[in-house]
């Protein structure tokens, strides 16, 4: 009997990938796509140049890295001028990061899990060796202390368990909360403390889930903590399951710190996750991860600043008035209104994590500059991303991106990664940590 259901979610399994591989775009609307969307260079309201290929100039491909342990005294690679060590290991899927008032340091673990027949197939049968889905989700936030200031915590505790799939994590005077895959959650909070035992209370609704990892719902407090911006990414690659399941998605909304006033500040964002507020300035700025199936180089991961009541284009077009394909001829005034978002990331990074660096530990050249943590494709030939990149920024106004943590990837002919990097944070001694959720670690960067 255990051959037999072994055999048939492998059939099963199968299937799913014959049906994935026949279901692509046939000649004639390659064609259309092509004549419509001719190839063309366009310029970034920052001077960037993007280069946007013909849609399906390359096929559409499933190409996942293969996840290994870390090899004993192996790490990151980072530029000359700083050392990266291990600040935190044998964690469950450390995805995000928050420091709290008093210095600690919370990580919330979380990941994936499958919600139909073929995913726990694939969980089950471990066909997926990028483990970017498991079968289950620790759905807890783990509390760092570092009392003795030497970089290393020596407090380690559970500060909140029993969540469903967190992420993004805020302190407010009293109030702590927590966003939920579900909604935003508030419990009471003293400084200080390392655990919360008090019941929270949802204040806020969200749709569960979402396309591949599109579960994750971030939050920033605004300035004054007067509002909170919650990010929530897109049910769906390009709208293919019609647009009411798309309802409150693909947005940055900003709510009351009590959960009312709910109002989409941005919208045509397919999976806003870092969100932070560029130093010495009001403009929110997110890392946006973009859409799949149109080909190696299409479409570019960006980081851009977000302007309230602004629309970045998804699913109608991308980059912005270049209408997608798929999407031909349904909203044409939303396409007009479509914003060019500031800084490419490259296609199928999966540009997550974003912070700017407020510290002066790090060199001038990093001041107010924006670190960017990019988990890595599955949809391109070759791999992009699997690193954190820096983007400086002169004048207020951003640079090309450049390498800044690499070592992920197991490098050559390999299909092997060692980890995958998601959040970043600059602590308050101007270090970085970065949450590795594959390697199921946090390392931490210092100038030497």
């Amino acid at each position: 009997m255990l051959l037999f259901l072994t055999m048939k979610r492998t059939f099963s399994y199968c299937a799913f990938l014959l049906l994935a591989a026949c279901s692509g775009p046939s000649k004639k609307e390659k064609e259309e796509a092509a004549a419509t969307n001719p190839a063309k260079t366009i310029e970034t309201p920052d001077a960037q140049a993007v280069h946007l290929p013909v849609p399906y100039e390359t096929k559409s491909v499933t190409n996942r890295v293969k996840i290994v342990d870390w090899p004993a005294g192996k790490t990151p690679v980072v530029p000359a001028g700083f050392k990266v060590e291990e600040y935190a290991r044998d964690l469950d899927s450390p995805r995000w990061m928050y420091v709290l008032p008093n210095g600690d340091v919370l990580v919330a673990e979380a990941n994936t899990v499958p919600t139909t027949a073929v995913k726990e197939t694939i969980v089950t049968l471990k066909l997926d060796p990028s483990k970017a889905s498991r079968a289950t989700s620790a759905d807890r936030i783990t509390l760092f202390r570092d009392t003795n200031k030497d970089g290393k915590p020596d407090v380690r505790e559970t500060f909140l368990a029993h969540l469903d799939q967190p992420l993004g994590m805020l302190a407010i005077g009293n109030n702590f909360y927590v966003a939920n895959t579900d909604g935003v959650m508030r419990f009471p909070y003293q400084p200080g403390q390392t655990k919360i035992t008090g019941h929270g209370k949802q204040i806020l609704d969200l749709p569960r889930g979402g396309y591949n990892n599109h579960w994750t719902r971030n939050l920033l407090a605004s300035p004054d903590n007067a509002k909170i911006y919650v990010t929530v990414g897109s049910g769906s690659n390009v709208m293919e399951h019609g647009p009411v399941n798309e309802a409150r998605r693909a947005d940055i909304l900003q709510i009351n710190p009590d959960g009312t006033g709910e109002k989409v500040y941005a919208s045509g964002l397919r999976n806003p996750v870092g969100i932070d507020w560029q130093p010495g300035t009001q403009t929110l700025w997110a890392a946006v991860n973009e859409r799949d199936e149109l080909g190696d180089e299409l479409v570019p991961d960006y980081l851009t600043s977000v302007k309230e009541g602004g629309f970045y284009g998804w699913p109608y077009s991308y980059y912005g008035q270049n209408e997608d394909p798929r999407r031909k001829g349904e909203r044409p005034d939303l396409v007009k209104k479509a914003i060019v978002p500031d800084v490419p990331l490259g296609a199928h990074t999966a540009s997550l994590g974003l912070a700017f660096y407020t510290k002066d530990a790090f060199p001038a050249k990093y001041h107010n500059g924006a670190f960017v943590g990019q988990h890595g494709s599955w949809n391109r030939s070759t791999f992009s991303g699997y690193k954190v990149v820096f983007v400086p920024f002169e004048n207020g106004k951003p640079g090309k991106p450049e390498d800044f943590m690499t070592g992920f990837l197991a490098g050559g002919d390999s299909k092997e990664a060692y980890g995958r990097p998601v959040g970043v944070l600059a602590l308050p001694d101007g270090s970085l940590l970065v949450a590795d959720d594959a390697g199921n670690r946090v390392w931490r960067v210092s100038a030497i």
